[in-house]
């Protein structure tokens, strides 16, 4: 069982090797970072396996018994106007079938003005994208081993264009409880466009990643590493901004080698006091980072922060993060235990 799932991963991973980031592709919010856990250790994490059931969204093999009657509602004010936000919850039907998960990201990008090509007024327009999934992971065998899969349903709505697609995640995770490390290996957004916005058939946001993490043994901290966007490299291009000219006049592009290309894809996390109702949660993305510095400028881009506070049976979660090199944003979080 285990050879034929690590063989499907190598296949898909494989197969949309090429896939593109940011940009390049349709539905990019099932990319947004779900939960303000997520945003305070960097963005992307793939191994946290407790009572946190928004991880399930971003990583389906981590869905377990201690999710049952878990309700999560997160809601971030984006950039812009914009704001969007999850809701996910688990029941455990038995011990035998596992926990089932249900989640939905939504996105409103808000009112626009709109305009014909001569500048008249054609009124407002808004715009909204959404994505109902339903996940479910199962221990392979007797092994520390654990799969998972989400399929999700993508709904988009851009002025009087709309879409309609269909996806999967898969997550396999490792779980060694002796040494209280886990490790992680994500396959997101491996799918397709149902009905196109206007004809053109575009390419979802598939993304590969692997993130590692462990309790320290006499120190409250889990740290946490993830490797984002595997399936891309190089993922970083030069900056037009930080070109640099010789005493001749002839400029020459920012150069970026082999470990800024590795560093691009890395993001750092800190957890102290993980396992308490009061936690401080630290991040750092290096790819946000290098992409929003200023030359010449700190602006503290790529930090992220953030607590988590546990009061009876809701855990309250807010983080800060910035974005741009104009505003920042913060996200909300509430989870209630409905047992």
């Amino acid at each position: 069982m285990f050879k034929k799932i690590a063989t499907f991963f190598c296949f898909s991973f494989g197969l949309l090797a090429t896939a593109q980031v940011g940009g390049e592709s349709t539905y990019q919010f099932l990319n947004l970072i779900s939960s303000p856990r997520q945003a305070a250790l960097g963005g992307k994490v793939l191994t946290n396996v407790d009572y946190d059931v928004t991880q399930g969204l971003y990583n389906p093999a981590a869905i377990n018994v201690e999710m049952d009657n878990q309700l999560a509602l997160n809601y971030v004010s984006y950039l812009g106007g914009i704001g969007y936000g999850t809701a996910s919850y688990a029941y455990t039907i038995d011990r035998r079938t596992q926990t089932v998960h249900a989640g939905i990201t939504y996105v409103n990008y808000g009112q626009f003005d709109g305009y014909d090509e001569d500048g008249n007024s054609t009124g407002t327009f808004s715009g909204s994208e959404t994505a109902l999934s339903v996940g479910y992971a199962t221990q392979i065998g007797y092994s520390d081993f654990y799969f998972g899969a989400n399929l999700k349903l993508i709904t988009s709505k851009l002025e009087q264009y709309s879409s309609f697609g269909a996806a999967v995640d898969l997550g396999l995770i490792y779980i060694n409880e002796d040494l209280d490390f886990n490790a992680a290996l994500v396959v997101r957004n491996f799918g397709t466009q149902i009905t196109t916005y206007a004809g053109l058939k575009e390419s979802l946001p598939f993304e590969v990643s692997l993130g590692l993490s462990q309790r320290l043994e006499h120190v409250p901290i889990r740290w946490h590493v993830t490797f984002e966007n595997l399936q891309e490299w190089p993922i970083s291009r030069p900056n037009p901004a930080r070109e640099t000219s010789d005493l001749s006049g002839a400029s020459s592009s920012e150069k970026i080698g082999f470990v800024g290309q590795v560093i691009r894809h890395t993001i750092l996390g800190a957890e102290l006091f993980p396992e308490s109702g009061f936690n401080i949660r630290l991040g750092y993305n290096f790819r946000r980072g290098e992409e929003l510095r200023i030359v010449d400028q700190r602006n503290f881009s790529g930090i992220s922060a953030g607590i988590s506070i546990k009061m009876n049976k809701m855990r309250f979660s807010y983080t800060h993060a910035k974005y741009t090199s104009a505003a920042n944003a913060n996200f909300f979080g509430l989870q209630i235990d409905l047992q």
